[in-house]
C-alpha cells in the first residue's frame, strides 16, 4: 500500500515509535526490507539516496519504478523516499516518478539558501501531495555535500541541531519532518555512539514536527528507546544491514567449493530481512508482537 512519510509519521506520533527507512541499492535490500515488513505488519519507508547514483551504486531509473511498484502491491503502508537530495533536479525527477516523498538536504549550504532551496522543493513536492524532510546541523559520517563530493565528517557537537534555530527553520520552509544531529555516524561507527538525549527532547518541543535520526545503523536498543521517547519518529538505517548480507554472502561463499550468484544473492537477502526484522522490533518501541 502505497502511502506518504507523513502519513506514516502520524502513525508513529499515535503509537508512540519510529518508523524504520531503509535505504535500497538494488532488488535484494529492496526484498529484505518488504519481506521483513509484512513479516513484522510494520510500515516502512523505502529510500533512494542521491549518493548512491552519484557513486554508481544504483541508477534512480532503474530502481525507483520498481521501488514504487512492489511498495504499491505491499500489504502494509509504504512511503517511497528519496534520500539526501543534494539539488532540486534529481527532486522533481522522483516526485514525477511517483515518489511520495523527498528530502532536500541543503545542510552543507550557509542558513538563509538552506531556507530557501527547502521552500522551493516543499512548493514543488506540494503539486504531487508529497512529503518533505529537510536537515539542520551537519551529520558525522559519509555525507554528500552540496556540490555532489562526498564528505566523512568527524563528530563535533558544534555541528549539532541548535533547537531556536530549528524551530525558525521549520516555521519558514513549512516542511514535515526534521533530520537533526544530535551525535549519530553515517556509515561505521569507529567508537560508540554518544548521542545527547536531552537535546532531542528539547528539539521535540521547539520545532512541532517529528524528529527524523540519520545514522541509525550501529546504535544499541537503550538508545533508541531514549531517542524514541524523546520524539524521534523516523529513523534511516542501511549500513549494517547491508553489512548483515555482505558477511552472510562472504561466509556461504567461503563454505561452498561451487558458487552460483542466486545461491549469494538469496543467502544475503535472508541475512538482511533477519536484520531488518530486529531492527523494526525495537522501533516499534516495547510493542508486543
Amino acid at each position: 500500500m502505497l502511502v506518504t512519510t507523513k502519513e506514516l509519521l502520524c502513525i508513529a506520533n499515535a503509537e508512540n515509535k519510529a518508523i524504520g527507512a531503509f535505504n535500497i541499492t538494488g532488488l535484494e535490500t529492496l526484498q529484505a526490507v518488504l519481506q521483513a515488513a509484512e513479516s513484522k505488519k510494520e510500515p516502512v519507508i523505502l529510500q533512494f539516496a542521491q549518493v548512491h547514483e552519484e557513486e554508481h551504486i544504483m541508477s534512480l531509473d532503474i530502481i525507483g519504478p520498481i521501488m514504487i511498484m512492489m511498495a504499491d502491491q505491499a500489504t502494509v503502508p509504504v512511503a517511497v523516499h528519496l534520500d539526501h537530495g543534494v539539488d532540486l533536479h534529481i527532486l522533481k525527477k522522483a516526485l514525477d516518478m511517483g515518489f511520495t516523498s523527498i528530502m532536500y538536504d541543503g545542510s552543507s549550504l550557509p542558513y538563509g539558501e538552506n531556507i530557501a532551496y527547502t521552500r522551493m522543493a516543499v512548493s514543488m513536492a506540494k503539486e504531487y501531495g508529497a512529503s518533505v524532510e529537510a536537515e539542520i546541523g551537519q551529520m558525522a559520517g559519509i555525507t554528500l555535500n552540496d556540490r555532489k563530493i562526498t564528505e566523512n565528517r568527524k563528530v563535533d557537537r558544534r555541528m549539532f541541531t541548535d533547537p531556536l534555530i530549528a524551530q525558525d527553520f521549520v516555521e519558514k520552509t513549512g516542511v514535515d519532518c526534521l533530520a537533526c544531529a544530535f551525535g549519530t555516524v553515517h556509515g561505521l561507527y569507529t567508537t560508540k555512539p554518544c548521542l545527547d538525549y536531552d537535546l532531542v527532547k528539547e528539539l521535540d518541543a521547539a520545532i512541532g514536527v517529528p524528529i527524523v535520526m540519520h545514522g541509525g545503523s550501529g546504535v544499541s536498543e537503550a538508545d533508541y528507546d531514549i531517542v524514541i521517547e524523546n520524539g524521534v519518529r523516523k529513523v534511516n538505517y542501511y549500513t549494517y544491514m547491508a553489512k548483515s548480507g555482505g558477511e552472510a554472502a562472504r561466509a556461504y561463499a567461503s563454505a561452498s567449493d561451487i558458487v552460483y550468484f542466486h545461491d549469494i544473492a538469496n543467502t544475503a537477502i535472508a541475512a538482511m530481512r533477519s536484520n531488518v526484522e530486529e531492527a523494526l522490533r525495537i522501533f516499534a518501541h516495547h510493542r508486543e508482537d
